[in-house]
């Protein structure tokens, strides 16, 4: 199925476009990708798309639009691409920018991952329902392919929130897939249902067939953006925005509606360390070190038992494995034995120093890595660039918003029952049900007239209550008598007359009139009703996500410190080379490299090169050794030799 955008292209361009497109809904980000067209695409709008005025028109049947004219080129049918390809390239950005590939700051989804939660709440009973089941419902909303479907709710299954799972949903400590969706199910979770639905308040849009209704943000009334994360890929920019703990994102959220400062810091589920030093709110340009949690097992064995975010065991043991071929760090060997928990064994060669090791670890392997922020999310039909705190804060007002909206239709509601309960009462308790002209009525407008007549003289509006509170016998309304509720009365059946008891009715009726009050209260002081929102979901929910991720300061590793020296340095003075590859030249000393050496010549010049192979360094050379960046210890200085 073609989107509208892509209808009216060349079908070589469709199919180019498409084969683009075919996984934008989960691709894993590459930061540095998108960074040259970010600044232009903020105002990416398919209406910024000029026509290009030299295009000649013609008129091509939408069948035959793959086949090129057989004059072109000619006066007979000219056809310039460039203005064409402009226009359906940004209709085609615009198009992955706000349908694909980047989240909308109100309920913090992309459209893949809306419509797979709509699509389960339409099939949730409670119990699991097959994911192939799931995918196939989900399919009448997402004009895409099956596959995006299923990796896009594995993704949410494997976040442990939105979606409770059952059989094998993958790995995301070893990257292992998941099993067939045949094989697995899946069903919302109780927080899901708590915080994401409410037709009431969801606005709707017919899906891309017109046969069904999807909503075009969900009611979520959580920071689930904050949460969850985000990646993806546009055309023109990227979005990658670091989970956060669940509690300290509902405590951020308290802080902002008292109107206090907070801070938020990332929070991964592989665990690890993390230095926020510069952070940066979340902001772009800003950046967070991660670094794998490291033990001394004994002095030959050291154990990796969590990883830094993004990575893998198997990613991180591939580039243990090229820093050892490299002869950056010594080991004898390494062992995955990651199940629940990721458990890398590293043993060391013998006479190996562990501290050392484990800097190496760090400054040469995906033990340590530096993962760059880009908070980018859909507002008012726009890429906006906001940092986290902008986003938190949007977030909670609009989650007071939408639990004011609530408030009003349960109010609107409530009302309602306490009115029916009212007339109800007036029509059973009077016996109008016995009166002659109720019975005997010839047209329904004359039925409804009288019913009108008698339930008047004990009826009021809020209007009309006097200011000592009425009399005994009239009930306030908050509106006229209307004839939907004349026919409600009408449908009243007689073993409900017969079983009706005046004091359950009254019972009844203060109960409504208890809950009007307590929303009446709760909309006067909606801030304090959404803190105490904030503050039941984390009483609920708040002990199964404990923080993670450890907040501390790196010591920055030179590379060059914790290189091993397996290296041997030669020279061949009488041509002026050295290197590491002239092993038939004379031996100075073992370096690794990213040594630096510091040369003396003869004449009192000096010079600082870096080991390589092979290095023409030129002849009369007085001294050359290790030079070693910001050491105190060690002080040269010329001395001449006056009498020579």
């Amino acid at each position: 199925m073609l989107s509208p955008i892509c209808r009216d292209m060349p079908l070589a361009c469709v199919t180019t476009f498409q084969t683009m497109s075919d996984n934008l809904d989960n691709t894993p980000m590459n930061s540095d990708e998108a960074a040259a067209g970010e600044a232009a695409a903020e105002n990416l709008t398919p209406s910024t798309a000029q026509p290009d005025a030299d295009i000649l028109e013609a008129d091509v049947e939408e069948d035959t639009a793959a086949v090129l004219p057989p004059a072109i080129g000619t006066e007979a049918a000219r056809l310039r691409l460039g203005g064409m390809y402009r226009n359906w390239f940004l209709d085609y950005a615009s198009y992955v920018i706000l349908e694909r590939a980047v989240p909308h700051i109100d309920d913090g989804l992309k459209p893949v991952q809306r419509r797979i939660l709509h699509s389960m709440k339409t099939l949730d009973d409670g119990r699991f329902n097959k994911v192939a089941n799931i995918v196939g419902n989900t399919m009448q909303y997402h004009p895409h392919g099956d596959a995006s479907i299923k990796d896009a709710l594995v993704q949410l299954g494997q976040k442990d929130l939105l979606v409770d799972t059952q059989g094998n949903w993958g790995n995301i400590l070893t990257g292992d897939d998941a099993a067939a969706a045949r094989y697995i199910e899946a069903r919302l979770s109780a927080f899901a249902l708590d915080t994401l639905y409410n037709a009431k308040i969801t606005d709707w849009v017919p899906s891309y067939d017109g046969r069904k209704k999807e909503p075009v943000t969900l009611p979520v009334k959580f920071p689930l953006l904050l949460f969850q994360g985000v990646e993806g890929i546009a055309v023109g920019l990227s979005s990658k925005i670091l989970p956060h703990n669940f509690n300290e994102i509902l405590d951020a959220c308290v802080a902002s509606l008292r109107g206090e400062e907070f801070t938020l810091y990332p929070d991964f589920p592989t665990g690890g360390f993390i230095d926020v030093s510069r952070y940066n709110d979340g902001e772009r340009g800003g950046a967070v070190k991660v670094r794998a949690k490291i033990e001394k097992i004994d002095n030959k064995t050291l154990a990796i038992t969590e990883i830094p975010f993004g990575k893998t065991t198997r990613v991180v043991i591939d580039s243990i494995l090229k820093a050892f071929e490299k002869g950056k760090i010594k080991i004898r060997k390494v062992d995955d034995n990651t199940a629940g928990q990721a458990n890398i064994l590293v043993h060391l060669l013998p006479g190996t120093s562990s501290d050392k090791a484990i800097d190496a670890l760090y400054a040469f392997t995906d033990c340590e890595v530096a993962i760059s922020p880009n908070c980018c999310v859909i507002q008012d039909n726009k890429p906006h660039f906001l940092t986290v705190s902008q986003l938190l804060r949007h977030s909670a007002d609009r989650t007071r918003t939408l639990l004011r909206r609530e408030l009003e239709i349960q109010l609107g509601e409530v009302r309602e029952q306490l009115n029916f309960a009212s007339l109800e009462r007036i029509f059973i308790e009077e016996r109008i049900y016995k009166d002659r002209q109720f019975e005997q009525g010839e047209t329904l407008e004359a039925v409804y007239a009288h019913l009108r007549s008698r339930l008047l003289p004990f009826v009021c509006t809020d209007a009309d209550v006097p200011a000592d509170g009425g009399t005994e016998k009239k009930v306030a309304l908050g509106r006229d008598i209307t004839d939907e509720d004349l026919q409600r009365l009408l449908e009243i059946k007689m073993r409900r007359i017969l079983k009706f008891n005046s004091d359950e009715a009254d019972r009844q009726i203060a109960l409504y009139r208890e809950r009007i009050a307590d929303i009446l209260f709760k909309l006067g002081h909606i801030t304090e009703h959404t803190i105490a929102w904030f503050e039941s979901l984390k009483e609920k929910y708040g002990a199964r996500y404990p923080r993670r991720t450890v907040i501390r300061g790196f010591d920055n590793i030179q590379a060059q410190q914790v290189a091993e020296a397996n290296e041997k340095l030669y020279i061949n003075r009488d041509e002026g080379f050295i290197g590491t590859a002239l092993k038939k030249d004379e031996y100075l000393f073992n370096c690794s490299l990213l040594d630096d050496v510091i040369i003396f010549y003869n004449d009192g010049r000096y010079k600082v090169v870096r080991v390589a192979e092979k290095l023409f360094v030129g002849k009369n050379i007085r001294h050359i050794g290790i030079f070693r960046r910001n050491d105190t210890r060690t002080v040269y200085g010329p001395i001449r030799n006056v009498g020579a």
